[in-house]
């Protein structure tokens, strides 16, 4: 009998978590030196593949530069890499000898990984070396729009790790993607836990599987200038970022939030840069095409997309050389498409009076779609950049820098990485930027160091009680009015400890 197509992809799901399953048994044993061989063998096929997949990855798609997609690729063959090649994933990776405990480190097991169109080879890789480095197996679930690219990254590393002596079905990719395979792959009993990069309904599927699950959460971020900030340095920053891969990082900006004392020579140093101030009647057009839904969704048609691209489809001319579209805004919602995450070289600008209104804004922008995300401030002003840093929710206060490049940690110090937590602000487990270290359970060995007290000390009796009031007594007489009972208790204990010492 010939299966359907859900219930083949339901079978094939179900046959590569047990292969996983029992490859994954073996890695288990294998020492820190062979991980780390292993990982090292995959980050060198990474480096080596990196362009070839950012080709395959912009052509299969759509989205995005193959440039900068590439570039995506040597993030985690490299940064990421150099971040994660000492951790200790294997045996006792902590010892602290003033509590006496032992931190030991043991696996999670098969992880099942949901991977998105925008970023589809960079996170297959980065998935694929996090796992395999805390010493998991990994089945992938692709996006159907990224099937043959997500695949390719895939093999490129199952061989890799497999030359460097990985047992083999370590990691897998589904060839037939769909909703009901993706189901089954969240909730099969032989899933241990969820890592899940794509859209709001497929984090929310992944918390809702009965499984332990790290989901991401969308990025609206918002960048305050502050009156303070160097102009030319932070406006070259956020071009950069902004128009890196089109957008498709969810950690790029999506609105600037200026001081109205530096508008204008703001606006002239993006001018400068690359970008296109829309008209209003521009701007509308625009708008028209951001959203679709009455405005509920972003408009898929645009997200990685070029302005050239975008200005075609809303049928405006832009000058030639134009990197990013901006928009004056004034208002945060539904009803004003600028205002909401665009994951394309769309910016929306808003003015303000002062940073406590800034302040205000960046917070509207954050509920309206990236609460948890990402947040950048250029400012030269510690005190307000603390104000910043405390009071905003968002996981990642970027400072200085282009929000892409720090929310991964290409720019900052946070940990490298393609998987970026929004915390209980965005409705997820964690607000870290995703690693190995998320990828285990860490048991601990705990030696006794101390008795448990569990009655309390008992009053003095006969004799000794009697000296003791002596004692109180006197004490009162001779200036200690106020002396306590437990106080002249303590004291004799005192007396009588030294009278054994001697």
């Amino acid at each position: 009998m010939k299966l359907d197509a859900d219930l083949q992809a339901i079978q094939e799901v179900r046959q590569r978590l047990h292969e996983a399953k029992a490859a994954q048994k073996l890695l288990e044993t294998m020492s820190q030196a062979q991980i780390d061989s292993i990982i090292a063998a995959m980050a060198d096929a990474a480096e080596r593949e990196a362009v070839r997949l950012g080709v395959l990855a912009c052509e299969e798609t759509g989205f995005g530069h193959a440039r900068d997609k590439a570039a995506k690729n040597r993030f985690v063959a490299q940064n990421v890499y150099q971040a994660i090649k000492e951790m200790k994933t294997v045996g006792i990776i902590h010892r602290d000898d003033s509590r006496k405990v032992w931190e030991v480190a043991q696996p999670v097991g098969v992880i099942a990984a949901i991977i998105p169109s925008t970023n589809p080879t960079s996170t297959v890789l980065f998935k694929c070396m996090i796992a395999l480095k805390a010493r998991n197996a990994i089945v992938i679930s692709p996006h159907p729009s990224a099937l043959r690219c997500s695949q390719e990254a895939a093999r490129v590393m199952r061989e890799a790790a497999e030359a460097s002596g990985a047992p083999a079905g370590l990691v897998h990719c589904l060839q037939q993607p769909s909703m009901e395979a993706s189901r089954e792959l969240m909730t099969h009993k032989l899933t241990d836990l969820i890592l899940a990069t794509g859209g709001t309904a497929m984090v929310k599927a992944a918390y809702s599987s009965g499984k332990p699950a790290y989901g991401v959460g969308p990025g609206n971020v918002p960048v305050y200038i502050h009156h303070s900030a160097k102009i030319n340095a932070s406006v070259s920053a956020i071009i950069q970022s902004k128009t890196f891969d089109y957008g498709t990082i969810c950690a790029s900006e999506q609105a600037l939030v200026v001081d109205r004392s530096i508008r204008s020579e703001l606006l002239h140093a993006l001018k400068l840069h690359g970008a296109y101030v829309l008209q209003e009647q521009e701007k509308r057009k625009v708008e028209a095409v951001i959203s679709v839904n009455g405005g509920r969704s972003l408009n898929p048609q645009i997200v990685g997309q070029s302005p050239q691209k975008i200005a075609e489809m809303a049928g405006i001319s832009i000058p030639e050389g134009t990197r990013v579209l901006l928009a004056e805004e004034t208002e945060v919602g539904l009803a004003h498409p600028f205002s909401i995450e665009k994951l394309s070289p769309l910016l929306a600008l808003y003015t303000v009076e002062d940073w406590q209104e800034g302040c205000r804004r960046c917070i509207e922008l954050l509920e309206l779609g990236g609460l948890g995300h990402t947040l950048g401030i250029h400012c030269e002003d510690q005190n307000v950049i603390e104000a910043f840093g405390l009071e905003k929710p968002a996981s990642r206060i970027v400072v200085n820098a282009g929000t892409t490049f720090g929310g991964i940690g290409a720019t900052t110090g946070i940990l490298p990485s393609m998987t970026l937590g929004c915390g209980s602000f965005g409705n997820n487990i964690t607000s870290d930027n995703i690693g190995p270290m998320h990828l285990l359970n860490i048991k601990r060995v705990a030696f006794g160091i101390r008795e448990m007290v569990t009655e309390p000390p008992s009053e003095p009796t006969g004799s000794f009680a009697a000296q003791v009031q002596q004692l109180e007594s006197a004490l009162q007489n001779h200036g200690r009015p106020d002396i306590t009972r437990d106080e002249v208790m303590q004291i004799v204990k005192r007396v009588l400890a030294e009278m054994q010492l001697g």
